[in-house]
């Protein structure tokens, strides 16, 4: 007797589908794409370690034409995740997810940063400190600090949470700074790849199903 093998067929192909789908959402490719001319309220930049998230956006205070361009001063902000245009002064918000760390001192520390290549804690090597806040108590969860930020490269926020003597309380942002808050190619990489693998399997699972010799029970 054949041993049918199409249904266990069309449960791995449902099933890669489904890993491919879900996939294409996680890298963003169903979301709404960021407007880099309006104020952008899809913006939805949460970041997060072992142990706290936060609701993060960075602010470029807006040259004198773009705040005549603009309808009113405040639409000429433009709220922007952890990819920034260009140099400037920024302002920086974090929304704190956690409220017990809401009685807890945090300290902020802004520093440029060269990549080392290593693995994270050591992926980055500090270059210069650009701005240090004291810590305090945030009691609202809003945290916010400001620095001017003199030419494009790599940098890192800081929020230093209680005496930060354990990694996960130095809580890191890395922010890039002179690039298209736009460009998705990282993402389009990363989609072509899933799509490949998908492909790959597929045609494995074709050869097994089609090539593979067939088992027979004898009565």
């Amino acid at each position: 007797m054949n041993i049918n093998r199409l249904p266990s067929f069309s449960l791995s192909f449902l099933l890669i589908c489904t890993f491919l789908l879900s996939g294409c959402e996680q890298l963003g490719f169903g979301e709404k794409q960021s407007n880099a001319l309006g104020n952008r309220p899809e913006l939805d930049c949460i970041i997060a370690n072992d142990f706290y998230a936060v609701h993060f956006s960075a602010y470029l205070q807006p040259g004198k034409d773009e705040i005549k361009s603009s309808a009113n001063s405040k639409a000429a902000f433009v709220p922007y995740c952890q990819k920034i245009p260009r140099a400037g002064k920024m302002y920086f918000t974090a929304d704190l997810f956690d409220r017990d760390i809401r009685t807890t001192p945090i300290g902020i520390r802004l520093v440029e940063v060269e990549k080392t290549g290593q693995k994270a804690p050591d992926d980055f090597r500090e270059i210069r400190t650009i701005s240090e806040t004291p810590a305090k108590l945030y009691p609202r969860g809003a945290v916010e600090a400001q620095a001017d930020i003199d030419k494009n490269g790599d940098y890192v926020l800081y929020f230093l949470i209680g005496d930060a003597i354990e990694e996960d309380d130095k809580f890191r942002i890395p922010l890039e700074v002179g690039v298209d808050p736009n460009d998705n190619s990282m993402q389009w990489i990363a989609g072509i790849a899933a799509v490949l693998a998908v492909i790959l399997s597929l045609g494995f699972l074709l050869y097994l199903y089609k090539f593979k010799p067939q088992k027979k029970d004898d009565f």
